[in-house]
Parts: structure tokens; sequence; C-alpha cells
């Protein structure tokens, strides 16, 4: 029994930034007025991409798909967020952290899968133009989609069933917003080697993979745009890249940032990482999302157009 109670944790406790009580409603404003940005940016793209008939093609397809996968991410943890952050309510269910950590690791899987799928319709639509309505047909786009929803989905599964199974010893307070899987497994008083391998094999599958797919279909992508006689052809193929482009370098460049740092022995320097990690892990969760609809409606004429004709 006494073993028993050591192990079991019934509920976690989340820290978020109850070190800094001063900033709490000010950050408590910034998200809710972020999370309102999201969920009506997001939104409206996906009711744009379904009802008007000039954005049903394959980007246009995966953009939705971006939009719902973006507002499904931030409502798995925004709101409760919120409310720890105006309520002092700071513990979550077992269940529920298991919950919401499969929801963040699903939809950053699945997230990674569908930039690259993204580069790799880019590069057919400007590098093969002939060719393009065979190699990306319905059946071709929607399949792609469904299969980076599914296995996001099953690493998810995989990645959170390991971690919630470890012991933790009593130890159920979270140093971050979330049940970010990270910060979970510190608490663990296991060998975590199975999830650190796993995890491995995660990113190497769902970031490095998609990673190369983009940094390849830009490459053929730029040699192809130089080689055009047409100033204007060049413009346009730029342009239906651009938005892309900068989702990738944002959301690529905010998740090596968090996971490729160096950590720091001192005690100070590594309580100040964390809490960076903290802000770091906020700008994934909730600026990005409510950045993509804002950088794609900008840069498109198409969902501009679209967007005023709602």
């Amino acid at each position: 029994m006494d073993k028993f109670n050591q192990t079991f944790v019934i509920e976690f406790i989340l820290l978020g930034l109850s070190q800094y009580p001063k900033l709490e409603i000010i950050y408590f404003l910034l998200i809710l007025v972020m999370y309102l940005v999201i969920l009506m940016g997001n939104g409206v793209l996906i009711l744009a991409s379904i009802f008007d008939s000039r954005l049903h093609t394959p980007m246009y397809f995966f953009l939705g798909n971006l939009s719902f996968l973006d507002i499904c991410y931030t409502s798995s943890s925004v709101p409760s967020t919120l409310m720890s952050l105006i309520s002092k309510k700071r513990n979550i269910s077992f269940s529920g952290c298991a919950v919401q950590m499969f929801l963040g690791f699903a939809m950053g899987s699945t997230e990674c899968l569908l930039l690259g799928v993204m580069a790799f319709d880019r590069y057919v639509a400007i590098c093969n133009p002939l060719r393009y309505p065979l190699i990306m047909s319905k059946l071709a786009y929607v399949l792609m989609a469904s299969l980076s929803w599914l296995s996001g989905g099953v690493n998810s599964i995989v990645q959170t069933t390991l971690a919630m199974r470890l012991p933790f010893c009593g130890k159920n307070i979270i140093n971050h917003f979330t049940c970010e899987i990270l910060a979970v497994l510190k608490l663990a008083c296991a060998d975590i080697s199975l999830n650190i391998i796993t995890m491995v094999i995660s990113n190497m599958a769902f970031l490095v993979l998609p990673l190369a797919i983009i940094f390849f279909s830009y490459m053929f992508i730029l040699y192809t745009i130089l080689r055009m006689n047409s100033a204007a052809g060049r413009r346009k193929a730029f342009s239906t890249c651009s938005a892309h482009l900068t989702v990738v370098i944002i959301f690529y460049g905010t998740i090596f940032f968090m996971y490729a740092k160096p950590k720091s022995q001192d005690l100070p320097a590594e309580e100040k990482l964390q809490a960076l990690d903290k802000l770091i892990s906020l700008f994934y969760g909730v600026v990005t999302p409510m950045l993509n609809p804002i950088i794609y409606s900008l840069r498109n004429k198409d969902v501009k157009v679209a967007v005023k004709n709602l």
C-alpha cells in the first residue's frame, strides 16, 4: 500500500506564472485577445475554403485543415490556462492532463506533416504545372491530409501512453502552463530511456523528415523560379510560396529554439531558462496559430477576395 501511495497521482498542479503574480492579469488579457483572434481568423479561413469555389484546390484544402488544427490545438489548452490565470485554480486531473497532452502532441505532429505536404503541393504546382491536376487529384490530397491526421494521432497515443504510465512518486507540480510532455517527464521517478528513444524516433519522423521535404521542395522551386523568363511569373510564384514559407520559419524556429538550446547547471540560470521555456511555449501555442490566418490572408489575393465575399 505504501508503494502504491508513493507512485499514484490523481491530479497535477500547473505552476504557470505563479512566481510572477503581477504578470498574470497582463498575460490573461493578452492570451484572451489572441485566442479570440485565433477562433475568428481561422474560422473565417475555414468558411472561405468551404464556401468559395475558387478556393476548392489542394492548397486551400490543406490551409483549411491547418486552420482547423490551430483551433483544436489552442482549444485543448488555452481555456484551462485562462482559468488558472484568473481564478488561481491550477490543478488538473490525471485524465485531463493525459487528454491535454494527447491533443497537444497530436496537433503538433499533424501540423509538421501538413506543412511538409503543403510544400510538396507548391513544388508540384510550380515545377510540374502540367502534371499538377494528375498528381494532386482530389483523392491524392484528401489521402495526404488523412494520413497526416492519422499519423499524428497514432504518434501521440504512443508518446502519451508511455509518459502517463510512469510512476511519479507523489510529485505532481508541473512547472508549465500545460501538461507538456517534457515537463511531465521531469516528474517521473523511474527510468525514462524508452520515452527518450521513442521521442527521438518521433522527432526524426515528424520534424526532420517534413523539414527535409520542405527544404528540397523549395530548392527545386527556387531553381525553377530563377529560370522563368517572365518577371510577372516569378512574382506570382514567389507570392504563392511566401506565406507558407513564413509560417514554416516561425513554426520550426520556435520548436528548435525550445528543444535544441543548451541546459544550464546553474540554478538561477536554469530557473530563468524555465521561465523562458514557458514564454516560448506560449508563443508556439498561441501566437503562431494567431499569425497563420493573418499571414495567409495578407499575402494571398484569392483569400482576401473570398473573405470579403463571406
